[in-house]
């Protein structure tokens, strides 16, 4: 049934490709080229354990096995992956080099200006990275503020984004452009802490059991007297309407049927990682949240 919804979504794609932006030389707007191909083409980072290619080559990590599941869902049956640097997925994007983000991208005001985001994926807080003890009491940035230590984040990441706004200077701040290179540097005491999702760190941390490193405990961020809400999601361009639609009425379904937590769960995350029910994409966008 061409809901009112679906219909003006159709128009939107059809208007966008009468402009020639959401649409190849055929016509065909994404979501029909790669219905039509059968395979998506997906930006990946390689941060475990949002989009990685395991020691079989296969591309794997939440966003790539949550694709499969909701792309399949909407009539496509495979994935193929290109790796970049965390600070080059959304370049990768919007030059059409693939067809959406599947790495963990924290969904926020800057970024839904050049893109558009999914309907929340998960909510994950941040944590640190720090040697065993947490020698400096870290807690929040604005600790990292009050004691003067070094910080590590990714190149273009939400942390670096929340630390700036913080208060924690630039130069206090170093950044690297992936999460190995980050770890190495906490564990090489170029920085005194690093700054990433906990889930990520709990990771990296299960996968070197030698470094004599511990990760903090998720911490809450707030700027300017607001609460952020760190959730994540998946990015498309932004003339892809009609992709972004379906993709959401089937994310949407694997998160209330369990769908989502069965391929979800392998990669650290629980129940408690799925959005609140009335956490919107549009209120993490306009910043209200």
């Amino acid at each position: 049934m061409l809901t009112r919804r679906r219909l003006l979504v159709a128009l939107g794609a059809a208007g966008a490709c009468a402009l020639a932006a959401a649409c190849d030389r055929s016509g065909a707007t994404t979501l029909q080229r790669i219905r039509e191909s059968g395979v998506a083409r997906v930006a990946i980072a390689g941060e475990q354990p949002y989009g990685f290619s395991d020691a079989a080559g296969r591309v794997t990590g939440e966003g790539p096995e949550v694709a499969r599941l909701v792309l399949r869902a909407v009539g496509v049956d495979g994935i193929e992956a290109v790796q970049v640097p965390f600070d080059k997925l959304i370049d990768t994007l919007v030059a059409g080099d693939a067809d959406l983000v599947t790495a963990g991208l924290t969904i926020s005001p800057e970024r839904c200006e050049r893109v558009a985001f999914s309907r929340p994926d998960f909510v994950v807080r941040p944590a640190f990275l720090v040697r065993r003890g947490n020698p400096a009491g870290l807690r929040s940035f604005a600790d990292v503020v009050r004691t003067r230590v070094r910080l590590g984040v990714l190149a273009g990441s939400a942390e670096q984004a929340w630390a700036r706004a913080s208060g924690v200077p630039d130069h206090a701040v170093t950044t690297y452009d992936g999460q190995s290179s980050l770890v190495a540097a906490v564990a090489d005491q170029h920085v005194d802490a690093g700054a990433l999702t906990r889930i990520s760190l709990l990771d990296a941390l299960r996968r070197n059991p030698g470094l004599r490193l511990e990760v903090t405990p998720g911490f809450r961020v707030t700027i300017a007297g607001r609460e952020i809400v760190p959730a994540g999601g998946f990015a498309f361009r932004r003339e892809d309407a009609d992709l972004v639609a379906a993709f959401d009425d089937a994310l949407g379904a694997a998160q209330a049927s369990g769908d989502w937590l069965r391929v979800a769960s392998p990669f650290g995350f629980t129940a408690a990682n799925l959005p609140p029910a009335d956490l919107t994409t549009a209120a993490l966008c306009a910043g209200s949240v």
